[in-house]
């Protein structure tokens, strides 16, 4: 892959890969450097990328690893930070972005990012299915069932007063 197929495959996939990745990570800084080391990889091992059936499920698999990574060990140092024992003031979140997380968080990972691949993504079911390589069938059914888990989730958070 010489440097033009290169920037071309930049051009087409690294706007579309940032919004995806920032629907992972809830955060566009961390989704534009993940997607930047994901592409500084590719370019790194572009000789390699060529061979590959879908340079942007590459792109997106590296991208999702490195933010996962990222998560655990800002999870660490979080952990860390509090073992500390000073407080410090807490920025307020609005009431709805904590219901969303937290029901999202009940979702198992399968349903949650299909559900964000297909929903904050705007991919067709069948992009679903190659991305994440399983039958469509699948997809509609883990959509369906993610859908009716988060709906349970949110009326139970409304009835309680928590939404």
């Amino acid at each position: 892959m010489d440097v033009a197929e290169f920037d071309e495959l930049y051009s087409a996939y690294a706007r579309r890969l940032v919004g995806q990745m920032y629907a992972v990570c809830g955060n566009l800084a961390e989704a534009q450097d993940v997607v930047q080391e994901a592409f500084t990889r590719a370019w790194e091992r572009r000789d390699q990328l060529s061979l590959v059936d879908s340079p942007e499920a590459w792109l997106r698999t590296v991208a999702y690893r490195l933010a996962v990574s990222r998560w655990r060990k800002a999870k660490n140092a979080a952990v860390a930070w509090t073992r500390r024992g000073d407080s410090d003031a807490v920025v307020s979140i609005s009431p709805d972005h904590v219901l969303l997380v937290t029901a999202l968080r009940e979702l198992p990972e399968a349903q949650r990012h299909t559900i964000v691949l297909h929903h904050l993504c705007d991919l067709p079911v069948e992009e679903v299915a190659a991305l994440t390589g399983v039958p469509p069938g699948t997809v509609k059914a883990r959509l369906s069932r993610g859908r009716a888990a988060l709906a349970a989730v949110l009326s139970d958070a409304k009835e309680s007063g928590r939404g």
